[in-house]
């Protein structure tokens, strides 16, 4: 974990924490936000628990926060974050172009949803933003959001893949057998895995399985049931 402070007098600045796992990341991102007169980031965060520690310490107007982080997932930690820190708006920052991670995100208490690739021109933009209360969310994307059709059937925006991979793991299957019968590579299973349990917001073995239950996943009917 790293844990970085650079707190001090910063008057009526809008005062930032960046959480992401990548160091020359978040050099990068301090050097965009510091060089703003309005902006000073106070604490750099590598992982989801010191950068709730950080927040909790410095009660920074905004937290931008990486959404692929090892360890503890980053979605889950928004809720938690914004209805104990309020103040703190939460900015999201990652190389997830899957509308569905942005509206997750949003749902969650988001306030904005940056794409890595464009974080030089949009990331003082949304930190702005989130700072007056507003959202801000990455134009193409907010396009490809309200060009689709409401969301309907699969729970939580999974694909018919998704709802395969999770089906198998509920039935106890290993990353290794699911990638077998599904003839896929294990790396291409863990992927599945990691999306999986970010959109649903689960973690564990066992909350799959509690959350396939819930949503009817494991009748032979179910959407993605296929043969097993």
């Amino acid at each position: 974990m790293t844990e970085t402070d650079s707190d001090g007098a910063h008057g009526a600045q809008i005062r930032v924490v960046i959480a992401d796992d990548h160091r020359v990341v978040r050099s990068g991102l301090r050097m965009v936000l510091d060089a703003e007169p309005d902006i000073a980031v106070v604490a750099e965060a590598g992982d989801v628990p010191s950068a709730e520690r950080a927040v909790r310490a410095h009660h920074p107007h905004v937290l931008v926060l990486d959404l692929n982080m090892p360890g503890e997932q980053s979605l889950p930690a928004i809720p938690r974050l914004v209805a104990e820190l309020p103040e703190t708006a939460v900015v999201v920052l990652t190389m997830q172009q899957d509308p569905a991670f942005a509206r997750e995100a949003l749902r969650s208490g988001a306030r904005g949803y940056v794409l890595k690739e464009a974080a030089d021109d949009e990331l003082v933009q949304a930190v702005r933003l989130a700072r007056e209360g507003r959202t801000y969310l990455n134009p193409e994307l907010g396009a490809r959001m309200a060009a689709e059709p409401p969301p309907s059937g699969p729970p939580d925006d999974l694909t018919a893949r998704e709802l395969e991979v999770l089906r198998l793991i509920a039935l106890g299957h290993t990353n290794a057998e699911i990638a077998q019968q599904l003839f896929l590579s294990i790396r291409t299973v863990e992927s599945h895995r990691a999306h999986i349990q970010q959109k649903v917001r689960r973690s564990s073995r066992a909350e799959l399985v509690r959350y396939a239950l819930d949503h009817g996943l494991m009748d032979a009917t179910a959407p993605g049931s296929g043969p097993v």
